[in-house]
This record gives structure tokens, sequence and C-alpha cells, in this order.
């Protein structure tokens, strides 16, 4: 039990840092728009969010890893309570969304590049709609993973 919580917490602490760089990346986008024709600002502003688009690469790799031994763990570690029973649609259905929000994630991801190739930005109202996106989403899966509904 005690290798289970520390893979929980590991998970979680992982995932929360993902969701920063999730919800900080679009920001980034909307200051690059924001910022005009200012070279300067753009490139510091670019390459901020070159860092934040690797660091969340990470973060997401080790919460995945992770997750997955919670979810699989109990095949091999002795005492690791199992996910996989019935009724854990809820999981499935969280996973799913999290597919969509690494996708989003993406999806943020090769704005940046295409500014840092010289392509025009969409505005940045916009972009500030754009940001509420993962805002949706996580509020759903942590739904999902408290109400465990299905």
């Amino acid at each position: 039990m005690n290798a289970y919580l520390w893979t929980k917490t590991f998970h979680l602490v992982f995932v929360i840092a993902w969701m920063a760089a999730v919800f900080y990346l679009p920001r980034i986008l909307v200051n690059i728009a924001e910022a005009g024709e200012a070279p300067d600002v753009r490139s510091r502003l670019t390459l901020m969010g070159r860092r934040l688009y690797r660091f969340g690469h990470i973060m997401f790799g080790l919460s995945v890893l992770l997750g997955v031994v919670l979810w699989l763990g109990y095949r091999v570690l002795p005492d690791f309570p199992t996910m996989v029973a019935q009724g854990s649609g809820w999981l499935h259905a969280k996973l799913v969304l999290v597919a969509v929000l690494f996708a989003y994630y993406i999806f943020s991801g090769r704005w940046l590049k295409a500014v840092d190739a010289g392509k025009p930005l969409a505005s940045s109202k916009a972009l500030r709609w754009f940001n509420e996106v993962p805002v949706l989403l996580l509020v759903m899966i942590v739904w999902l993973v408290l109400a465990k509904p299905f």
C-alpha cells in the first residue's frame, strides 16, 4: 500500500506541473499576439514558450508513466490496489478527456512553432477564448475521478 500512495502522490505532482504548462502556454501565445512587432519581446516570449513546452512534455510523460503503474500495477506489485474493475468506465472517459487535453497542448505547441517560423497568430481575443478550454476539460476530469459516476 505504501508504494501505491507514493506512486499516486508523484502522479498527482506531475499532473499538476503539466497542467501549469497547459494553462500557461496559451497565455504566452496571447502575450506574443499583443506584443505586436517588437522583435525582442516576441523572441523572449517564444523562447519561454519553447522551454515551457519541453517541460510540459516531460511532466506529461512522467505522469502517464505513473498513471499506467496506478492502472496496471496490481499485476506486478504485491498489495497494489486495482483500478481495473467492474464499474470503472469513468476511467476510460477520463483517459479520453486527457487525450483531448494532450491534443490541445500539442496544438498550442504547433502555434508556438508557427510563430517561431514567422507565421501570424490568431487575434488575442480568440487566443483568450482558446485559453479557457483546458479549464473546462480539467473540471470534467476531476469530476470523473472524484464521482466515479459509471
